[in-house]
């Protein structure tokens, strides 16, 4: 078998494991609806001021909302699985199968992938046929972008799950990291630019994805390429340096109490 089928068959695998746990499966997806349900019906009719032009909350919000839902089955996800998987001794008898680690992580990270794809698409949708959002003017910059910010915060969740003690801890650091970033960077609403939450924000990824995001969606502009720039390089750079992080780091077997 070459290491393309390997690679596919690993990535097949783990979906088929994600889809048998069905409460999970629907939980990850229903999750972003509840809160655009609560908020988009909160924020009816509200407008709010994105880079100076005044567009629709759920123009601003659904961007935001799903770059949160791919962080949640991306980041959180891995950080969660890899720290229980690790925990009960599976990736221990991984590493000792023929099976190479590289394959095992292209079946996790592309597993997450997709489910980053359908998220995106799914929430998209909603939020078109129920709050009347546009659909996005720059589908191919926004595809690049949502798979760029897919892989990084991937990377960055097994670079966390090298630092979580044991699988019980895990969703707790793991909601503890991202939490915070999540309101301070505007998923929420949008944050003003020149306050300290704001320049705090700026020095980590979750702002610039949802940033680019945003701009692929952009309902004010019809001209431009729709990608954006800065702040892709600043989650290239942070998906760089996690995977680094994660290559000297990650460790296989149980930890000792």
């Amino acid at each position: 078998m070459s290491d393309a089928e390997l690679a596919a068959r690993q990535v097949r695998y783990e979906q088929l494991s994600f889809w048998r746990n069905p409460a999970a499966a629907v939980f990850a997806f229903a999750f972003p609806i509840v809160f655009l349900v609560v908020f988009g019906t909160l924020n009816d009719g509200v407008t709010v001021t994105v880079n100076g032009v005044h567009v629709s909350y759920d123009d601003y919000y659904i961007p935001a909302l799903i770059t949160y839902g791919i962080i949640g089955a991306t980041f959180t996800n891995l950080a969660v699985q890899m720290s229980v998987r690790r925990d009960t001794g599976v990736l221990k008898r991984l590493r000792g199968t023929p099976l190479p680690a590289w394959v095992f992580m292209v079946g996790v990270i592309g597993s997450s992938m997709i489910v980053s794809v359908l998220l995106t698409v799914f929430t998209t949708v909603f939020g078109m046929l129920v709050y009347h959002v546009q659909a996005p003017h720059h589908i191919l910059p926004l595809l690049l972008t949502l798979l760029l910010g897919a892989a990084a915060f991937c990377a960055l969740g097994l670079a966390i799950a090298a630092f979580i003690p044991n699988g019980d801890a895990a969703p707790a650091i793991s909601n503890l990291v991202i939490l915070p970033l999540v309101f301070i960077s505007g998923t929420f609403f949008p944050i003003d630019q020149s306050s300290v939450l704001a320049r705090v924000a700026s020095y980590f990824p979750v702002r610039h994805f949802i940033a680019a995001t945003y701009g692929a969606f952009d309902p004010t502009s019809m001209s431009g390429s729709g990608f954006s720039g800065e702040d892709l390089l600043i989650l290239a750079a942070w998906g760089a340096g996690a995977i680094l992080l994660a290559v000297r780091r990650f460790q296989w077997e149980p930890r000792r109490s």
